[in-house]
C-alpha cells in the first residue's frame, strides 16, 4: 500500500473518530461498568461457579440423556447462569456492552452506507444479517445479495 497525503488525513480522521467514540457516554460506562465487574468479589465468584458449572455442563452433553448426572446437571446449570445474569455488576457490564455494540454498529453502518449503499454491515440481529443484506432485506438488487424481496 502506497502511503498518500489523502491516507494520512484518513488515517488522522480515524483517530479522530476514535477519540469521539471513546469520549462518549457507552464508552465510558463500558470502561466503568468493566472495572466495577472486575473488582467485584461476588461478580468474580459467581464467574468461577459458572466456568466450573460450565465444564460439568459441557462433559455432561457429550453423552446427552443417558448420563445419569445430565438432569441434575442441567438445573444447576440453569440456576448459575441466573444468578449470572442478575448479578448487579455483571448485569450492568452486559447492558453497557450491549449499548456500546449498538454505538460502533451505527457508526460501521453509517461509514459502509457512506461508501455505498449495498455494503453488508453485520448487524448483530439475525433477522438481518441471515439475508445478507443489512438494509433489513431491501437492497434495491432484485435479491441479488441474497436478501429476500
Amino acid at each position: 500500500m502506497i502511503i498518500t497525503e489523502q491516507t494520512i488525513a484518513l488515517l488522522d480522521q480515524t483517530e479522530e473518530l476514535t477519540d469521539l467514540i471513546e469520549a462518549s457516554e457507552s464508552f465510558q460506562t463500558y470502561i466503568q461498568t468493566k472495572a466495577a465487574r472486575l473488582a467485584s468479589q461476588e461478580a468474580k465468584e459467581i464467574e468461577r461457579e459458572f466456568l466450573k458449572m460450565k465444564e460439568d455442563y459441557e462433559y455432561v452433553q457429550r453423552f446427552g440423556k443417558h448420563h445419569p448426572d445430565h438432569d441434575r446437571i442441567k438445573k444447576e446449570m440453569h440456576l448459575i447462569k441466573r444468578r449470572l445474569d442478575v448479578q448487579p455488576e455483571i448485569a450492568a457490564f452486559k447492558k453497557a456492552e450491549r449499548n456500546l455494540d449498538k454505538l460502533l454498529g451505527e457508526v460501521s453502518e453509517l461509514l459502509a452506507h457512506s461508501v455505498s449503499p449495498k455494503i453488508k454491515v453485520p448487524t448483530g440481529n439475525p433477522f438481518f444479517d441471515e439475508g445478507g443484506c443489512s438494509g433489513g432485506g431491501s437492497c434495491g438488487g432484485g435479491g441479488s445479495c441474497g436478501c429476500a424481496v
